[in-house]
């Protein structure tokens, strides 16, 4: 199996860089023609990548070249936010990159934000993989497969070849226990086990909390539990849902969806060293103790995390780059996740979802 990535950057979003970016990777897995070629791109490309993504197609001698545009980009050399950039993964002998079909279990999905429904993600299949974005959160957001962009702007692919294995890192830090949801009015949960949203809230705030100036109250948020609240957020079953406001004449709370009477939620805040011990742990679920290493790996962090979360580092990238040194890995940081959890495909957001393939 050969498998390697190349990464290029530059002042201009041009097809050099995609060119440039698929040579190297070549050079890398010693093969003159890819039997699939993941590319993606800064969000520089986003409203013209065709040349981009053709330049890339005839440097690998390949017509299978799938992926999308993103605020942020990386291979196991490198990451790149804010510029003119290009990663490739090429796919040589003993693998196929293809569009799934029925009988594929494992998919890798990349989607446009206003392509995403349930009656989508319902669909057969496990997807993996992650939102197309840009800084703005406003687009042009594209997505291509078979060298060209997909009418529907999102796509699912088989990577042929491989045996494939997922996992999640939530990256939060719990503040309660999940409560049932007594009573709610649209958007605003009113009263949890018998409290007020508020005061259920509050309590769980850390003790600097009052302080707004101080205290990023825009990293605290709501989780909705998925089935049996037992060991659910062991086992990363729930949504995390942004809080839009809190209300003092009611003493309710705000959320960016609706929820129902009897859901169970409990209160979180994102945290950088949370999320670190959140990464190692799901390093260690994945590996265990299995012998054979990965031949290659696809990460997908929530632009809400990597380096700027960090502090200057993506400590998740080089979480993964010390337990597989040397491993192919690529990836971009998405406007949400898409993973296989509790029986379903769902939608996530500020987690990081990757996916190891092993030799069949």
């Amino acid at each position: 199996m050969k498998v390697a990535t190349g990464l290029a950057h530059g002042i201009v979003a041009t097809p050099d860089l995609a060119a440039e970016a698929v040579h190297a990777a070549m050079a890398r897995a010693a093969i003159e023609i890819a039997h699939g070629v993941l590319l993606f791109l800064s969000s520089d490309f986003a409203s013209s990548p065709q040349a981009a993504i053709a330049a890339a197609a005839r440097t690998a001698n390949c017509l299978q070249v799938a992926g999308s545009t993103a605020v942020g980009l990386f291979t196991e050399e490198d990451w790149l936010l804010d510029a003119p950039a290009a990663v490739a993964m090429v796919f040589g002998e003993g693998l196929e990159l293809r569009a799934a079909d029925s009988n594929d279990d494992w998919r890798l999905a990349m989607a446009a934000p206003n392509t995403i429904n349930t009656a989508w993600l319902d669909q057969p299949g496990r997807r993996y993989g992650a939102v197309s974005g840009d800084a703005s959160g406003q687009g042009p957001y594209t997505v291509w497969q078979g060298s060209r962009l997909t009418p529907g702007r999102r796509c699912e692919l088989a990577i042929a070849g491989s045996r494939c294995q997922v996992d999640i890192s939530r990256g939060i830090h719990a503040l309660s226990e999940p409560f049932e949801i007594d009573r709610v009015s649209g958007h605003d949960v009113q009263s949890l086990d018998g409290r007020p949203a508020l005061d259920s809230l509050a309590r769980g705030l850390p003790l600097d909390a009052g302080n707004s100036r101080q205290f990023p109250l825009h990293m605290v948020m709501a989780g909705i539990v998925h089935g049996n609240p037992e060991n659910a957020l062991l086992e990363g079953r729930y949504t995390l849902v942004p809080i839009i406001a809190t209300n003092m004449a009611d003493r309710s709370v705000t959320l960016s969806v609706r929820v129902r009477p009897r859901d169970r939620l409990f209160w979180a805040i994102r945290q950088p060293l949370a999320a670190e011990r959140d990464m190692n742990q799901m390093l260690e679920r994945l590996t265990g103790d299995k012998m054979l290493d990965p031949a290659f790996g696809l990460c997908f962090p929530s632009m809400s995390r990597g380096a700027y979360f960090y502090g200057g580092k993506d400590h998740d990238l080089e979480a993964i780059k010390r337990r597989f040194p040397g491993m192919p890995l690529i990836g971009f940081y998405g406007n949400g996740e898409f993973a296989h959890l509790d029986g379903k495909n769902r939608l996530l957001h500020y987690s990081t979802v990757l996916a190891l393939h092993y030799d069949v």
